[in-house]
């Protein structure tokens, strides 16, 4: 929930500092999930338009399941299967269509194994004996908890992406759970050549995480923008 908090005040930053709120702000989800969280929070407390995408077909099925049974999510929130593995972007953003905002909880994990890993870490540090062979924790599918190169190598992917769609969305975001992915990103950000990078911290508990957003608008660019918002 913080994530969306956090992402209103980053279009409120190109907004004189107001949250735009209501069905003309669109969001792109990347890696909706089964339970569809962002797009339901989000809507619920701005009003926003929400398309999600997921390369899972179970997820995409139980999001829609979700959507299907809430009559004031129908118009609101739109669910896209994302049939290749390879991109994020492409296949989901349509030609002409435009979005405020992208969000996405990336994969973490490097591979199965470093996942299981972390969950094992975890038991142990909660004092949990059955540690031999974790359940993996934050309820997560195995296309939610890891990717090959882990999440550097996603939000590089991610950026990469990105410049295919520098006009048609305002600001890209992603959270970053590893503090030392942090220098990768930033580098991957210069060679992208963005016009503006921010950073902010969310703590969580004693979990403490990281939203990097980019944009390759520059402030007036930024305010020709908005000005569609009202």
């Amino acid at each position: 929930a913080d994530y969306i908090h956090y992402a209103a005040d980053l279009l409120a930053s190109s907004n004189t500092q107001n949250i735009p709120t209501g069905k003309k702000i669109k969001v792109l989800d990347i890696g909706v999930g089964a339970n569809c969280v962002y797009p339901i929070i989000g809507h619920q407390e701005y009003g926003w338009q929400f398309v999600g995408s997921d390369i899972d077909d179970i997820a995409i099925k139980s999001a829609k399941n979700i959507i299907g049974i809430n009559p004031n999510l129908t118009k609101s929130v739109e669910i896209r299967l994302q049939p290749s593995k390879a991109d994020i972007f492409k296949n989901i953003i349509r030609k002409e269509e435009k979005f405020d905002l992208t969000i996405c909880n990336p994969p973490f994990h490097a591979s199965a194994e470093e996942a299981n890993a972390g969950s094992q870490r975890k038991n142990r540090n909660l004092g949990n004996k059955n540690y031999a062979n974790p359940v993996l924790n934050f309820g997560g599918k195995n296309t939610e908890l890891w990717t090959k190169g882990g999440e550097v190598a996603f939000v590089g992917k991610m950026i990469e992406e990105s410049k295919l769609f520098k006009n048609q969305c305002l600001w890209f975001t992603s959270l970053v759970s590893k503090s030392e992915n942090l220098g990768g990103i930033y580098a991957m950000l210069e060679r992208a050549e963005v016009a503006e990078v921010r950073t902010s911290e969310m703590s969580t508990g004693n979990k403490i995480t990281r939203i990097v957003a980019w944009t390759f608008l520059d402030a007036s660019q930024q305010r020709d923008w908005v000005t569609g918002w009202s």
